[in-house]
């Protein structure tokens, strides 16, 4: 049960790591009752940096909640599918969801939310209303390590390089050619991109979006990309696991992070409601001397 809005918010916050690479559990926090000058919206923002990852339990808030808690950190995006005519519900509001009838799950591959976009998002929120009775984990990995495991020849091969991001890639992967008047970007970033708050470099190439490595022939960027893909979900040291209820938040770093949805418990249901917070810049290449 959520904390009485009139009692929220008293107790420290308290996290707990999920792995020591990445993710934590968020404890003492209603997240209806946090605003702008909440005490533990510093908190938030610093353990956001440090966990790349954090998982609140037992919320219930609602949709205008859910908006206000993520324009706290940016103005909202608005996905590619909420951009044409006629497209249809809050376009602030992303749904996903699979049943019995689903051919594919949102975000069953290793991917980052948007990449193809210029400014692709600061980070997301999803709030789950139907959990699965078994199944249905969302797998994070680090970003940040992704890159740092690498050998030094690799890190040294990379940086420099430029990947084209596609979001028609990702669209046909889920059997769908876009509506009339809809337009999917594409975009381009460096390989190897620095956080803008952090500035630690991490790996920004994804299977969902990345179509392959500029300047290369189509030989070596996908064999290029091929083993980076493995490396990320290969790699258990970089990852975390989180596992879903019905009133589970979880809100992740867009920009250090990739995450896969684990579509293990066909034919039943699960569904939730994500915000998604606008990036404003561009990645920025790592600076090298």
């Amino acid at each position: 049960m959520a904390v009485d809005s009139t009692l929220a918010n008293t107790a420290p916050i308290n996290l707990v790591p999920l792995t020591p690479a990445i993710g934590a559990e968020v404890k003492n926090v209603d997240l209806s009752a946090v605003g702008e000058n909440s005490p533990q919206l510093d908190v938030l923002r610093q353990a956001l940096l440090d966990h790349h990852v954090l998982v609140f339990r037992d919320q219930e808030v609602d949709r205008e909640q859910h908006k206000a808690f993520g324009r706290l950190f940016g103005e909202l995006h608005v996905h590619p599918s909420k951009r044409g005519p006629d497209a249809k519900g809050d376009p602030e509001i992303f749904s996903v969801r699979a049943d019995e009838n689903s051919t594919r799950n949102n975000g069953g591959r290793w991917h980052s939310d948007v990449s193809c976009d210029e400014m692709p998002p600061m980070g997301s929120i999803l709030h789950l209303k139907t959990a699965p009775p078994a199944g249905g984990d969302t797998m994070f990995a680090n970003m940040h390590l992704a890159f740092e495991t690498l050998s030094e020849p690799v890190q040294r091969m990379l940086l420099g390089l430029t990947a084209h991001h596609d979001g028609l890639q990702d669209l046909r992967w889920y059997g769908y050619e876009p509506k009339p008047g809809f337009t999917y970007p594409a975009t381009s970033h460096p390989v190897v991109v620095t956080h803008p708050e952090t500035r630690r470099p991490l790996l920004f190439v994804n299977p969902a979006f990345t179509s392959r490595i500029e300047g290369l022939s189509d030989h070596e960027s996908s064999s290029l990309l091929s083993m980076l893909f493995d490396h990320v979900a290969q790699n258990p040291t970089l990852q975390c696991r989180v596992r879903w209820e019905p009133g589970t938040l979880v809100f992740w770093d867009n920009r250090c992070t990739q995450h896969y949805a684990v579509w293990d418990y066909f034919p039943h249901r699960r569904h939730g409601e994500r915000v998604t917070i606008a990036g404003t810049e561009r990645p920025q290449a790592v600076e090298t001397s």
